[in-house]
């Protein structure tokens, strides 16, 4: 029997305060006050004053990201975190092609192209983005873009994950985890289970 690392034997053991602090975390990450504040009620749990920090106006920039309106998005992300969009170029091309997609969406194809050609076509001069660009461009070439084989690209997922980003982003901003505690833990334990299934492979070789 192959020999494992003796810390991943060492007590791991979770509190129920760990638990509700997690989960605490997850609440305010994604800015379910309403919920938190039922949860702290509930479990007489205190909130740490960084929680407290514009989730109110977080939660309105995600709300407008998922609805599809960018343009506010993009103008209360400057309003609340000045100068994040200008430094995260991946960032702000996502959300300024979001806008270019949801003017597909409405069938605004002129409107579509003429802001694409003001917006994104500087874009075009960065390698990682050209890809991006023509698949967003190839959208006008349909009738019903919803039909074409970029269709992921009108998907709520999409505008959920530039929502996820921006959210990220702006935690980071403000000095402030860009992941909650439950993502951490789910990461930590993706790369412990990624080393066990290591040493399993390894021990079936070495024999």
């Amino acid at each position: 029997m192959m020999d494992l690392d003796p810390r991943l034997y060492e007590d791991a053991s979770v509190s129920d305060n760990d638990v509700r602090n997690i989960v605490l975390s997850y609440l305010m990450h994604n800015c379910f006050k309403e919920t938190a504040e039922t949860f702290l009620s509930s479990t007489g749990l205190k909130l740490p004053v960084d929680y407290t920090v514009d989730v109110d106006k977080r939660k309105a920039i995600l709300n407008f990201v998922v609805e599809g309106d960018a343009v506010k998005a993009i103008e209360l992300t400057e309003e609340l975190a000045p100068n994040l969009l200008e430094n995260d170029m991946d960032l702000h091309f996502d959300l300024i092609s979001l806008h270019f997609i949801e003017l597909i969406r409405s069938r605004k194809c002129t409107e579509a192209l003429e802001f694409g050609q003001k917006k994104l076509t500087p874009f075009g001069k960065v390698s990682k983005y050209v890809e991006k660009l023509e698949d967003f461009m190839a959208l006008l070439a349909y009738e019903e873009p919803e039909k074409s084989p970029m269709f992921h690209l009108l998907a709520p997922e999409y505008r959920q994950n530039v929502a996820d980003s921006l959210n990220r982003a702006i935690l980071a901003h403000a000095n402030l985890p860009a992941y909650s505690s439950l993502e951490r833990v789910i990461q930590q334990s993706t790369v412990v289970r990624q080393y066990l299934q290591q040493e399993v492979d390894k021990a079936f070789l070495d024999k």
